[in-house]
């Protein structure tokens, strides 16, 4: 006889531990609990069956694993927390005594420090799996680092979570490490290369943040604490690749006067090449590398002579290899119908020299801080600001002659409306009339430097000068596919085939309709005063007949009223072969005035056509290509139909599915092509009437 099992000891029971079990078992409170799970990245686990894994008959609702449990049992942050716990004892058994000098000692000396190395250390086994996890690290330290100071959130949170995230920002510069940005509601999103791994984070706009008691700020802040030691260690690891010192120097000073990033300073075995590396204009090595690729192809012709091969086919060879490793590779597709393919982005030496030739301005209206970062990534290391935006510019002069492009975020103003110049003190920079334009300089708004990064190419900047209508800035993560919207193309690349005939024919047939609609509403306004005046006038007769006091028969007037009827009716119906007369009178007029044309035409020696305008010819073209599209949709409708019977029931499925969704696109495309074609529509006219 088989061994009798017992409840609760197999199966989903044993798997799984709830959380109140899990407290107990390990001997802390739940605030401790909550934060050792969050340091060590164990998550509640959702069983199939809660009634099987819960061994009490009211079902619970968080799990965890057991083996994670009995995981957490050797952790050396345990006897932290209970450490911790026996202090915080101490501590109100001396308040409570009135010993507030050994409570503040207790607090000051025996405070047990948490440290999270060997959790890094456990968690990320390689640097790139802390690369992977650093999308989440990122956006939540960039929000601690822009909310204000609160009883939820120390000054010192805030001031830790701006350091260690200005450090990374100073390694992407260093390595011209970013490729993309984007502008949103809710922020800005970053995307920066480090060793092969696309790394995305959000930074909010800097707003007054108001700091509400909904949200949970004791969990936010366990995540702050594990991500910035997670953020340190990267910084460390990062920084030492490139022969820089960890931690950078740091100015206190400069930092409390806005210096932000101007507030670090790297230093270094590799600190002097690096702004070398942003210029991109190093002529010493392109000489060297050219001397070297001269010194091989003349012992190559050496070797080619001496063999008796030909020198043509290798010096042509020679040369495809040069500008194959000089340019970026581009993937075409093999069929005009295929999706686009994903293009190569640019190298870290393109990026780098993008905005390396030119000295820019920042006006105190632009954002500062997400534009000298995004300047000085792309190789820009000359940008100035007024003085109250903060210390570290280059110069805080707007006059500047070095001066090249200068962002500005105001629209034009007249110059009645513009204020005066402040006058200078002695010893300040000399301030500049607001809304002048220093000559010699481009003025831009700062989308030109978003769309700039975003297509890998300087942009003209007319397109953004101040005032003017800005291009729509669209997200560089969404590739336009075959079946959608791409607003960057032109209408006449995205439309179907005869689809702009078809719009157009909508457009006028909806403009008869209103012409129509129009002349209904005047005939019936014409008619409503006709009916009011007949009214009137029968009002005047009845009013004379009353006077007159005329005697009427009854009888006979109900006689009089039936004859009348039976002759209106009479003269209203007209018989068939009145309508018969009338429709080949109207036959015989277009008759005579086609024939009156026709001579018109032959007297001026013109065709008939050209007379008529050509208004048939072009209805005749438009009716049969109507006909063709739709002859032609018809057929491969017919021909998908005849496919899809071939096909198995689960395929014939999925490509319903995959159709339905491809229409929806599509339907989704087509109307806001319309919406761009009436809008291109009403430019034009707005453009003829002026």
């Amino acid at each position: 006889m088989g061994k009798i099992k017992k409840k609760g000891n197999s199966g989903q029971a044993k798997n799984y531990i709830t959380r109140t079990q899990a407290v107990r078992k390990l001997q802390i409170t739940l605030p401790d609990f909550r934060r050792l799970c969050i340091f060590k990245g164990i998550y509640p686990r959702e069983p199939r069956n809660k009634k099987k894994a819960s061994k009490t008959s009211t079902p619970n609702t968080t799990f965890y694993y057991t083996k994670d449990i009995q995981y957490l049992l050797h952790e050396p942050l345990l006897a932290k927390f209970r450490d911790q716990k026996s202090l915080a004892k101490k501590i109100a058994r001396s308040l409570g005594r009135g010993e507030v000098s050994d409570a503040s000692r207790l607090e000051k000396n025996h405070a047990p420090k948490l440290t999270l190395d060997h959790v890094i250390k456990e968690r990320y086994p390689t640097f790139i799996d802390a690369l992977r996890d650093l999308d989440d690290a990122l956006s939540l330290l960039f929000l601690f680092a822009n909310l204000p100071s609160s009883s939820h959130v120390p000054p010192k949170t805030i001031a830790l979570c701006q350091r260690v995230t200005h450090e990374f920002q100073h390694y992407l510069i260093a390595t011209n490490s970013l490729r993309k940005s984007f502008l949103s509601i809710k922020g800005i999103y970053y995307q920066a290369t480090i060793q092969g791994q696309d790394i995305m984070w959000l930074v909010p706009y800097r707003f007054v943040q108001r700091v509400n008691g909904d949200v949970d700020y004791r969990i936010m802040a366990t995540f702050v604490e594990f991500y910035t030691t997670l953020l340190g260690f990267v910084n460390y690891r990062l920084y030492s690749s490139l022969g820089l010192r960890y931690p950078p120097k740091f100015d206190t000073r400069s930092d409390e006067n806005g210096a932000e990033l101007a507030a670090f300073t790297l230093e270094g075995r590799s600190v002097g090449n690096v702004p070398k590396a942003i210029e991109g204009n190093n002529t010493k090595s392109n000489a060297l590398s050219n001397q070297v690729s001269s010194e091989v192809q003349s012992k190559v012709d050496k070797v080619i002579q001496d063999a008796g091969l030909d020198q043509t086919k290798d010096e042509k060879t020679v040369e495809t290899t040069e500008e194959s490793n000089d340019a970026i590779d581009k993937f075409e597709p093999a069929a005009p119908e295929a999706d686009t393919l994903d293009q190569p982005d640019l190298s870290a030496a393109d990026s780098g020299s993008l905005f390396a030739p030119f000295t820019v301005y920042i006006s105190r209206e632009a954002p500062k801080a997400p534009l000298e970062f995004i300047l000085r990534a792309f190789g820009c290391t000359r940008v100035g600001w007024d003085a109250v935006s903060g210390d570290g510019a280059f110069t805080h002069d707007e006059t500047d002659t070095r001066i090249t492009h200068q962002i500005v975020d105001r629209p034009p103003l007249p110059e009645g409306a513009l204020p005066a110049a402040p006058a200078a003190k002695d010893g300040d920079v000399p301030q500049v009339k607001p809304g002048t334009r220093v000559p010699g300089r481009t003025y831009v708004q700062p989308q030109w430097v978003w769309d700039s990064i975003n297509e890998g190419r300087l942009l003209r900047p007319d397109l953004y000068a101040p005032g003017t209508t800005l291009p729509p800035h669209l997200s560089p993560w969404v590739k336009p596919s075959r079946v959608g919207y791409d607003p960057k193309a032109s209408l006449a690349a995205q439309e179907e085939e005869g689809e702009a005939e078809l719009a157009e024919e909508d457009s006028g047939s909806d403009e008869e309709m209103e012409d129509e609609k129009d002349d209904k509403d005047d005939k019936v306004d014409e008619k409503k005063n006709g009916d009011a005046k007949a009214a009137e006038a029968s009002d005047d007769d009845d009013s004379e007949e009353e006077d007159g006091g005329m005697d009427v028969d009854l009888a006979n007037s109900d006689e009089d009223e039936e004859e009348d009827d039976s002759e209106s009716a009479d003269e209203d119906f007209g018989g068939f072969e009145d309508d018969a007369a009338s429709e080949s009178e109207d036959d015989e007029e277009a008759a005579r005035s086609r024939h009156q044309k026709e001579l018109e035409a032959e007297a001026a020696g013109l065709p008939f056509s050209s007379i008529n305008g050509g208004a048939d010819e072009k209805a005749k073209k438009k009716s049969s290509q109507a006909k063709k599209i739709a002859a032609k949709k018809r057929k491969e409708e017919e021909e998908l139909e005849r496919q899809k019977m071939m096909m198995s029931r689960k395929k014939r499925k999925l490509l319903e599915k995959m159709m339905y969704s491809n229409k929806k696109q599509s339907d989704e495309a087509a109307k806001l092509r319309s919406k761009r074609r009436k809008l291109e529509k009403g430019e034009k006219g707005e453009k003829g009437e002026k």
